[in-house]
Parts: structure tokens; C-alpha cells; sequence
């Protein structure tokens, strides 16, 4: 639940504002990386005409809009700040526990045999052609499971959790390295983005497998473990 709160309400907050940049500030002002086309705020061009507050140069100019702007940012930060720690949290509690009880040593990291390319490759070719191994609903897992579940574990969530805290204002007043880490909170904001991207389409292609390896099995096994 909280994964599904993150994912919309963090969609609502990149809607307010459907631009990505590089570094320490970034604002309607300033080039970005890429824009996203959602909502009217996307590459709008509706700028009142510019007024200096003074006479002297350099100074700041008005910038004032000429439409209705899409902002549901209050909402949406609160919210997905909030499912954030719930996200955090239990993660965390994975973690300790995987790493306690040896699951994570056991059954989830690739071993020797498992690291090469020619492996990854053939597992990935048999996907392809939908040659699925039959499953069991858990362990052991094929060598593309064990290479994207420990990429999401050990990789991507953190580096989501550890982003969103180098754009919360807040904590970066009091730790300000986090921001640091990645050139900026702007930059930490475009990594978090990218990284949104790729669980997102882990969780759609994870779906999607237990669809064609067998539905009912595969539920059975995740919630009541038979």
C-alpha cells in the first residue's frame, strides 16, 4: 500500500512541476533537463511581460504567469512524505531480517557460476521465448530474479530513500551532505525520478511473471505460504 500511495502521490508532485534539472536550483527560469509533457504547466511559454524591481544590473525580474497553473503539491508532498517513512521503515525491517536469517546470502545474491554474461543472457533469451522454469511460488529463484531482486533491495530502494530525504529541506538543513552527495537536491530530485522509472517497471514486469508462471500458485505461496 504504501509502494501504490508513493507512486500516485509522487506522480501528483512531478505533475505540479514537469521539470528535471541538474545541480543545486531549478525553477521555471532555468534551462532543465528534460521536460515531461503532463499538464498544462508543460512548456506553457504564458509569461507576463518581465520588470526589473530596480534600476540597478543585475537585478530580478517579475515572472509572473499568464494561466492557471496545476498544483496539488500540498496534498501530495504531505502524503507521500508520509508513506515514505512507512516505506522506509519496513524496509528496513527486511533488510535486518534477510540479512539475519541468511536469506538474502542464500538465496538472493547470484553465486560464481551466476555472475557471467553468458548466464544472464541464455536466462534472459529462454524469457524471451516464455521458457519459464516451473516455480515453486519462492527460492530457489532464476539467475534474472536473483540479479533484479537484489538490484531493487540492495540498489534502488535505498538510493529512493536516501534522495527523498536530499530534497526534504528539513533534513538537509540539518544534514546538508545528503544533498551534497549528488550535486544538489535538483539532481537528487532527477536521480529520484529515474529511479521511480525502473521500480515501476520492476513491479509491472514482476506482475506480469507471476501472471504467466502461474497466478494462483504464485498468490497462494506470498500469502498464505503454501
Amino acid at each position: 500500500m504504501s509502494v501504490l500511495t508513493l507512486a500516485v502521490s509522487g506522480f501528483v508532485i512531478l505533475m505540479a512541476h514537469p521539470r528535471l534539472y541538474w545541480g543545486v536550483a531549478g525553477n521555471d527560469l532555468t534551462p532543465a533537463l528534460f521536460e515531461l509533457p503532463i499538464t498544462r504547466n508543460y512548456r506553457h511559454g504564458g509569461w507576463e511581460k518581465s520588470v526589473a524591481f530596480y534600476p540597478q544590473t543585475p537585478s530580478p525580474v517579475s515572472a509572473s504567469r499568464t494561466y492557471d497553473i496545476f498544483n496539488e503539491n500540498s496534498w501530495g508532498r504531505s502524503l507521500h512524505f508520509l508513506a515514505g517513512w512507512f516505506l522506509a521503515l519496513t524496509g528496513t525491517a527486511y533488510l535486518v531480517a534477510g540479512i539475519h536469517s541468511g536469506h538474502f546470502r542464500r538465496h538472493l545474491l547470484p553465486g560464481a557460476d551466476e555472475r557471467t554474461g553468458q548466464r544472464a543472457w541464455q536466462d534472459l533469451v529462454s524469457h524471451l521465448q516464455f521458457k519459464f522454469a516451473p516455480t515453486t511460488g519462492g527460492p530457489p529463484y532464476g539467475i534474472l530474479q536473483k540479479w533484479s531482486y537484489a538490484g531493487v533491495v540492495f540498489l534502488a530502494l535505498p538510493l529512493m530513500i536516501v534522495t527523498g530525504l536530499a530534497m526534504s529541506p528539513a533534513i538537509t538543513v540539518a544534514y546538508p551532505f545528503l544533498s551534497g552527495m549528488f550535486g544538489g537536491s535538483q539532481s537528487a530530485r532527477t536521480i529520484h525520478f529515474f529511479v521511480f522509472a525502473a521500480l515501476t517497471l520492476f513491479l509491472v514486469v514482476h506482475v506480469l511473471m507471476v501472471v504467466l508462471s502461474g497466478f494462483r500458485r504464485q498468490m497462494r505461496a506470498m500469502t498464505i505460504g503454501t
